[in-house]
């Protein structure tokens, strides 16, 4: 049987590896953008399943944001792995050093703002920034930010609560993912990631000591990307299959009888019922001011908030591939703290 030549074996000039990646890039997109009307078409006006009703959407839901994690998986793992075999990842890493833990951990958060994922969607670009040697404290601040603190969450709040609440919102956010960042720093926790996630191809490309050529970064990148999907495939299905199930679920009773203003407890009942939910930013800013004009406190409403967005039982899920228990624990558990605190504050200053 013939094993198939690598990238990095065949005859290819620049020019035409250049022309497969821009193809590459288009597919990429046309996938994107038809992933989810594929589905609908599919099951709701082919089908004739109903997709307003629970197992409608949940079977909708399932299939089409597994096809997204696996787009984003491929997609993403592929581009930082390009950045990572082209550039000299240890000049990137004296840059951050140069600049102290402080800026690292504000441009985490910068860039968690302006990349709209949801809590899975997040950690195929935190996976790339681990192994490309970006300290554990900084990539997990990015991992808090990117669905928290999201202009489609800031700008959904801003219109539904006004524009004060979505700053304080943005601002809560933002000291959140700053704060665990610098306690994390604290500790060494390098010991506490999958060694899958540093023993990787590039790792060893770069290794080597000099400038790879583009086929052996192609080559590289791709078979980066095959290995961590590989790893993750079982996590990232069982994963968004438990957020399916709960996809939109939201016992608004519930939430009136235990998290209500009569309740000094109310703010971590909200927190803790927000984790399984699995809704990003666009899906539960109008729950949670169905909640507000039911009278629930605005410190109550914004914990549930925050906690639906950057916490979700899918993502511990798929992290656990990557994190081990321990770092996967104080990972969710300061997140909820922090949430949790900001929502007692904010029930104070906005009574």
């Amino acid at each position: 049987m013939r094993v198939p030549t690598s990238i990095a074996n065949r005859p290819r000039t620049e020019p035409v590896l250049w022309l497969g990646l821009a193809l590459a890039a288009v597919a990429w997109g046309v996938l994107w953008w038809a992933n989810e009307r594929f589905w609908t078409w599919l099951l709701g006006d082919l089908g004739g399943l109903d997709l307003g009703t629970r197992l409608g959407g949940g079977i909708h839901f399932f299939l089409y944001d597994t096809v997204k994690i696996f787009l984003l998986l491929a997609g993403l793992m592929f581009v930082v792995g390009m950045l990572r075999a082209s550039l000299d990842l240890e000049r990137a890493r004296d840059y951050l050093a140069g600049k102290g833990l402080f800026t690292g951990l504000v441009l985490a958060v910068v860039l968690g703002a302006v990349t709209p994922f949801c809590s899975c969607s997040s950690i195929p670009l935190f996976i790339g920034f681990v192994a490309a040697g970006i300290p554990l404290s900084i990539t997990l601040t990015f991992l808090i930010a990117s669905p928290l603190v999201s202009e489609v969450a800031a700008i959904m709040i801003g219109d539904q609560f006004g524009w004060g609440i979505a700053a304080a919102y943005v601002a809560a956010g933002s000291a959140i993912a700053l704060a665990i960042g610098w306690v994390f720093s604290r500790f060494d926790l390098d010991r506490w990631v999958e060694d899958m996630v540093f023993a990787t191809r590039i790792t060893r490309l770069r290794a080597q000591g000099r400038v790879p050529t583009l086929a052996e970064r192609v080559d590289a990148a791709v078979g980066e990307s095959r290995d961590v999907i590989t790893s993750v495939w079982v996590w990232v299905v069982v994963g968004v299959a438990i957020g399916a199930a709960i996809h939109g679920w939201v016992p608004e009773d519930f939430f009136a009888t235990y998290a209500g203003a009569d309740n000094p407890l109310g703010v971590i009942v909200a927190a803790l019922a927000g984790v399984p939910l699995y809704v990003n930013g666009a899906g539960v800013v109008p729950i949670a001011e169905a909640l507000w004009s039911k009278g629930m406190p605005l410190g109550t409403v914004m914990a549930f908030t925050m906690s639906a967005i950057a916490l979700s039982i899918p993502q511990a899920v798929m992290l656990r591939r990557v994190l081990r228990p321990p770092l996967l624990a104080a990972f969710f558990g300061a997140v909820a703290v922090g949430i949790i605190v900001i929502g007692y504050l904010f029930n104070a200053l906005f009574p």
